[in-house]
């Protein structure tokens, strides 16, 4: 027992699974979604950026890459820096930046102060304070329902995509794309500064502590046939991590050809970005559906096995863009690719967290989030590109095809050597 006066000074600590820890969760899924503005912005108003600057295609893309780009390098600085001094700043540091980005952004007189404020303000110090560390936070205050509860975390960029795509081409075409970015900014600013107040309380000791061990252990005994975490499949950790951001890259540069340019797309067909912009919102809302639903499964088959299903069913949701470029076709083409490609990148954390010690894994996923966000980042720019070479998005899909099957055939290698570790026919490779 402190002392009153000690006692008076220690901080509230509140239990895992309590009814704070699922309040805590709710406020993390609309800081997610309202952070998640950053990512899809440049998306939505890339048509109006290409026409107010005077730039092709591929330069329009510029800003989305440079938000993407700073997004995966911030998320390793956030992660860091909420270990350090806890969420509560980082997320209240990171909604003033994000606000005054988009308001810094809305009076850029050009393409590259555009992109600056984009790429620093906005992807490294704003939208990245919203996603890996409350994945981080998330993962201490939930133990038995830490799988579900990370899903919902993560699906607060889903959500995200879900509202802000339609929501912000309606006010661009009332009131303009400056406008619109002012307003957005103000509201970023004030809605997290105030949300952040939700993360006062530390987290649990026990979890903090590291008490989910015996269920790491269980989960690797149960999928990997394999326990020696120097040599996971008999590789070194560092090759390893080397091949699973690989996939990583692969998959995300085929995944952000839809992404990025749908709006773009849609209006080169004819059809309006504002139909562009339900068909992007469709794509995120059946991703949350997808994210979901791959948790549930991953929990029966593993992290590899969920990540290859989610490979082969978006490289068929690529396949189909192909044929059809009808309005209707491509709404449910969409909606496809959206319920396939939503649960790949929640795999790779768990991938992780079967084939590396706890000790390593908030590193290591760090690492791998970057590499997938590289990869959303040379996708928007690489199909943008090929449109400028090619004058059509045909050739655009097709390579996104491409990168998709380099990630097939990585995760395809990784689950070989999972088999030939259970059968005990495999050495150790890469020291």
């Amino acid at each position: 027992m402190h002392p009153p006066a000690v006692a008076e000074r220690l901080p509230v600590r509140h239990a895992a699974e309590s009814r704070y820890a699922w309040l805590r969760l709710f406020a993390a899924l609309l800081v997610m979604t309202i952070g998640g503005v950053g990512i899809y912005a440049p998306s939505v108003v890339l048509p109006a950026i290409q026409q107010d600057f005077g730039v092709v295609r591929a330069d329009a893309s510029l800003p989305y890459t440079a938000t993407l780009i700073g997004f995966g390098i911030g998320g390793i600085l956030m992660g860091r820096w909420a270990d350090r001094f806890g969420v509560l700043p980082v997320l209240l540091g990171g909604g003033v930046l994000l606000g005054g980005g988009f308001m810094l952004a809305a009076g850029a007189g050009g393409l590259r102060s555009f992109s600056l404020a984009h790429g620093v303000l906005v992807g490294l110090l704003g939208v990245s304070a919203t996603m890996a560390p409350l994945m981080a936070d998330t993962s201490r205050w939930f133990n038995r329902n830490r799988g579900i509860a990370i899903g919902i975390c993560m699906s607060g960029n889903y959500v995200a995509g879900v509202v802000w795509p339609p929501l912000m081409q309606h006010f661009v075409a009332a009131a303009g794309w400056r406008a619109t970015y002012f307003w957005v900014g103000a509201f970023c600013l004030v809605s997290l500064a105030l949300l952040s107040l939700v993360f006062r309380h530390p987290p649990p000791a026990t979890v903090a502590e590291g008490g989910d061990a015996p269920a790491a252990a269980l989960r690797s005994a149960r999928f990997l046939g394999q326990s020696d975490p120097r040599w996971p499949l008999g590789l070194a950790q560092g090759r390893l991590q080397g091949l699973l951001a690989l996939a990583g890259l692969g998959c995300c540069v085929a995944m952000a050809m839809p992404q990025v340019h749908i709006i773009a797309y849609c209006t080169d067909l004819g059809f309006g970005a504002a139909r562009g912009a339900e068909m992007l919102s469709l794509m995120m809302g059946l991703g949350i559906l997808s994210r979901l639903l791959s948790g549930w499964v991953s929990d029966h088959i593993g992290g590899l096995r969920t990540l290859l299903l989610g490979s082969v069913l978006q490289g068929i949701a690529l396949l189909l863009f192909l044929p059809f470029d009808g309005l209707v076709p491509l709404y449910v083409v969409s909606g496809l690719f959206g319920l396939f490609q939503g649960g790949i990148v929640p795999s790779y954390a768990l991938v992780v967290r079967e084939y590396f010690s706890p000790a390593q894994a908030g590193a290591r996923m760090g690492a791998i989030l970057m590499a997938t966000m590289l990869g959303m980042a040379l996708g928007g720019w690489m199909s943008g590109a090929v449109y400028d070479w090619t004058g059509s998005y045909h050739a655009a899909f097709l390579n996104g095809i491409a990168w998709n099957l380099l990630n097939l055939a990585v995760v395809v290698f990784l689950l070989w050597r999972v088999r030939r570790s259970r059968h005990g026919a495999l050495r150790p490779v890469g020291v």
